[in-house]
C-alpha cells in the first residue's frame, strides 16, 4: 500500500529560550484506526500508521501465532472505509478456532498482546524455546546502532515513529518497519521478513524503544536469538526472555548496552547470564 505515512500541517511555533515565533509546515505521522477481520470475523481495532498494511497484517497474524507461516495466509485485501482503514485476511478452515475463541470487538493503542486475553495464566503462557543462535558482537551492535537513523525516513521526517530493524550478525541492517506504535513496527517488520522469505533465526533485531514483555514475546515467536533495544526493558521482559532462550540487550546506546540475557553466549566475552 502506498497510503501517506506522515502529512504535512500548519502549525505556529513558538519561542522559548530564543526569539523567533512564525507559522511553519510540519510533518505530522498519521495515526487512524485499522481494523483487522479474518475470514470476515473482526478480531482487533489497532491505532497504526496506515502504510503496507499487508505487511502488517501478516505479522500480527504470525505474532498473535494465529498461523505458523506465511504460507498459510491466504488473500489480504485492504479498504480505505470513514475514519480508518480494514484489512481482511484469508485463514484456513483449521486455523480459524482461535479466531472465533477470542474474537471480540476492542479498540487499543498498540498492538499489546494483551487484548483478549481473560486471565493472568493467558497472558504467561509458555513460549517456545529458541532454537536458533547466532555469533555476533559488540561492533555488530555498535555498527546497527550507528546506521538505524540513516533507515529511519519517517522518524526523521516526523520525529513520532518508532522503528524496527533486521540486522545481520555483523551489523548491516537488512529491513526496517516504522510506525507510531512500537508493538505495530515490530508486527510489520515480521511480516515484511515473512513476505520476502527472509529468516529471522539468522540475524538479531533492533528496537528504537522501550522493551516491554511483549516485545520479547514477539521475538521469540519469530524465532530470533538476539532483540536488541535502544530504551530499557521491564523485569517480566528480562523473565519471559531467559525463560525462552532468548539473547537481550537494552539501553543500547553509541558507548555501552546492558546484556540482561544470553543463555548461549552469542555475544562472547562470558555473556551467558
Amino acid at each position: 500500500m502506498t497510503e501517506a505515512a506522515a502529512l504535512p500541517l500548519g502549525a505556529s511555533r513558538l519561542g522559548l529560550g530564543v526569539a523567533g515565533d512564525a507559522a511553519v509546515s510540519r510533518a505530522v505521522a498519521v495515526e487512524a484506526p485499522v481494523a483487522l477481520e479474518f475470514n470476515g470475523i473482526g478480531y482487533a481495532v489497532m491505532m497504526a500508521s496506515p502504510h503496507d498494511l499487508e505487511d502488517y497484517a501478516c505479522g500480527f497474524a504470525l505474532s498473535e501465532g494465529l498461523v505458523g507461516a506465511v504460507d498459510e495466509i491466504g488473500e489480504i485485501i485492504v479498504h480505505e472505509a470513514p475514519g480508518g482503514w480494514i484489512v481482511r485476511v484469508g485463514l484456513p478452515h483449521e486455523r480459524m478456532e482461535p479466531v472465533i475463541a477470542r474474537a471480540r470487538s476492542r479498540v487499543s493503542e498498540s498492538s499489546c498482546g494483551l487484548c483478549g486475553m481473560d486471565s493472568i495464566e493467558q497472558v504467561l503462557r509458555p513460549l517456545p524455546a529458541i532454537r536458533a543462535r547466532i555469533a555476533t558482537s559488540r561492533e555488530a551492535i555498535a555498527r546497527a546502532l550507528a546506521d538505524l537513523s540513516d533507515h529511519q525516513p519517517l522518524g526523521r521526517e516526523t520525529g513520532a515513529m518508532h522503528a524496527a530493524a533486521f540486522c545481520t550478525p555483523d551489523g548491516a541492517i537488512l529491513a526496517v518497519a516504522e510506525d507510531v506504535g512500537r508493538h505495530n513496527a515490530l508486527d510489520r517488520l515480521i511480516g515484511t521478513l515473512a513476505r520476502r522469505r527472509m529468516d529471522p533465526t539468522q540475524g538479531f533485531l533492533l528496537l528504537s524503544a522501550r522493551c516491554s514483555f511483549e516485545l520479547v514475546e514477539k521475538a521469540v515467536r519469530a524465532g530470533c536469538p538476539l532483540l536488541v533495544t535502544i530504551s530499557a526493558p521491564t523485569t517480566l521482559a528480562v523473565d519471559r526472555a531467559r525463560q525462552a532462550g532468548l539473547a537481550l540487550v537494552a539501553l543500547a546506546r553509541s558507548d555501552s548496552a546492558l546484556v540482561f540475557t544470553d543463555p548461549a553466549n552469542v555475544l562472547g566475552a562470558g555473556h551467558g547470564i
